[in-house]
């Protein structure tokens, strides 16, 4: 029987990208967004795999409980889960709201705990699961008015080592990998301004000046280190960030 990967915030972007490689990978995929998942349900079809739509707000406990209810019903439960989903404003310490920063968490930190919660139960009863955190590179080089968003990053970070001791008894590794400044349709959409108020294309240049490999990261950067991680050659990593932001961050 084919294992099952769920992607969150799989509907664009890098979350799309994961989806792609793990079909070509011969896992069935469930793609997890709020927003339209049909162009990478496609994607994953073409891919030569299977492709299965859940749409959810992940910032509410209530759709959390009901869309992984969901997803045992339809699919009987996965093997592999990659909390992708995640939300980067940039906004002043001074300017953040309460609703600002619950929201944030909610959505980058609070979810992937309550999924993993969710669904780890199918996982441990085979004796095999993979949870794959999708954190980011900003835990090395803290820049400012991004201060709630490292928050929950390095919060995922934690609960990726902390799940790791909680459920390597059970075959399930846990793991997470921090993207750099990587090149999607939302860094890219009109109006949108990164720290200092610069586009992404001078953002993009200042940083790749600053990396080994001197070239702007894309999605498909990304998806080789989840390919190995969901894999049986990953059976001994486990409580373990990996850094893919082109050598900026070097731990």
């Amino acid at each position: 029987m084919k294992k099952v990967a769920l992607i969150t915030g799989a509907a664009r972007g890098i979350g799309q990208a994961f989806a792609q490689r793990l079909a070509r990978d011969g896992f069935v995929i469930a793609l997890l967004d709020r927003l339209d998942c049909q162009d990478t349900a496609e994607l994953v079809r073409e891919a030569g795999s299977e492709a299965h739509i859940f749409l959810a707000d992940l910032s509410e406990k209530a759709d959390i409980d009901r869309v992984a209810a969901d997803v045992h019903s339809r699919l009987g439960g996965i093997d592999v889960l990659v909390n992708n989903a995640g939300i980067l404003p940039n906004k002043s310490f001074d300017e953040i709201t309460v609703e600002d920063y619950r929201l944030l968490m909610a959505i980058n930190l609070d979810a992937p705990f309550w999924l993993t919660h969710a669904l780890v139960g199918n996982m441990r009863a085979k004796g095999w699961g993979r949870v794959i955190n999708i954190a980011s590179n900003t835990f090395g080089a803290p820049i400012k008015d991004f201060t709630h968003y490292i928050a929950s990053k390095m919060g995922l970070i934690g609960l990726t080592r902390a799940l790791a001791s909680e459920l390597g008894v059970s075959g399930i590794t846990v793991n997470a990998v921090a993207p750099g400044l990587t090149k999607t349709p939302w860094m890219l959409a009109p109006g949108r301004r990164g720290p200092g108020g610069l586009s992404y294309e001078d953002e993009s240049k200042l940083v790749v000046s600053m990396q080994s490999i001197p070239r702007a990261q894309t999605p498909e950067d990304l998806v080789g280190v989840v390919s190995f991680l969901s894999s049986k050659d990953a059976d001994f990593i486990s409580g373990q960030t990996i850094v893919v932001d082109g050598g900026l961050i070097r731990v």
